[in-house]
């Protein structure tokens, strides 16, 4: 795996600058068993970050089927979960943590999975350069980190750029699933997505929408349920 998480970017005068960024580098310590899974199955089940190769996932899959791409799965139980209960489709998976993208692989490979893929680097840099046009199912955010303090609520990656960006990569008709834990991003994630027109809203009450069943609950969401915390899911289809 090439540690090429984020792209360098330079500015007119060749210098290194820091663009705002919706994650931090958290990288920790990769455990015996996350090192060795990327280590033997990376060259099988992970893709590698090239500028202006778009993917193409008929081939990357070895058949058609619609693709769920998921953005920051964490340590990747519910995605592997996900991409076991529906064999008929296709699943990717981006995250930026090389323990979780280890945690992933080991998943897979104990759930004798062949639908998923992973990668590692910055998602947006992936939409942009990698992911064609119409071509997703289903684009799945969940508990994002919220950037709850004030100065830092432009971090958000919830924004009309990338919302918008979402929508160009999704099929008509393909749908955006978010989830949060904190009511005040959800909010946020429902006043951008209201004003973008070539979205419709799934919820009946033009708001919220209840879990799923597509989305399983991590042990994360149970723990946070028996504290009382609450989680918020919006879904999001792609008009035109």
């Amino acid at each position: 795996m090439i540690n090429n998480i984020i792209t360098p970017v330079v500015d007119e005068n060749g210098q290194k600058r820091r663009p705002i960024r919706s994650f931090v580098l958290r990288q920790g310590r990769l455990t015996k068993g996350q090192a060795l899974a990327i280590e033997n199955l990376w060259p099988k089940f992970g893709i590698e970050y090239q500028t202006g190769q778009l993917i193409n996932f008929t081939k990357l899959f070895g058949r058609q089927a619609p693709v769920t791409l998921e953005i920051g799965f964490g340590m990747g139980a519910s995605l592997v979960e996900m991409a076991k209960n529906n064999p008929e489709q296709n699943y990717i998976g981006i995250e930026v943590h090389q323990p979780g993208v280890g945690a992933c692989l080991m998943g897979l490979e104990e759930a004798g999975l062949t639908n998923l893929r992973v990668m590692c680097h910055d998602a947006v840099e992936v939409f942009e350069q990698m992911i064609p046009d119409n071509s997703l199912h289903m684009v799945q955010l969940f508990f994002p980190d919220p950037w709850h303090k004030a100065r830092h609520n432009k971090r958000r990656i919830v924004q009309t750029p990338f919302a918008e960006m979402v929508r160009k990569k999704l099929a008509i008709g393909g749908v955006f699933h978010m989830a949060t834990d904190w009511e005040e991003y959800a909010q946020h994630m429902l006043a951008v997505m209201s004003q973008l027109p070539d979205y419709e809203n799934l919820s009946r009450t033009q708001d919220y929408v209840p879990r799923p069943d597509s989305r399983p609950v991590t042990k994360f969401e149970r723990r946070g349920h028996n504290l009382g915390h609450g989680v918020w899911d919006l879904m999001f289809k792609r008009l035109r």
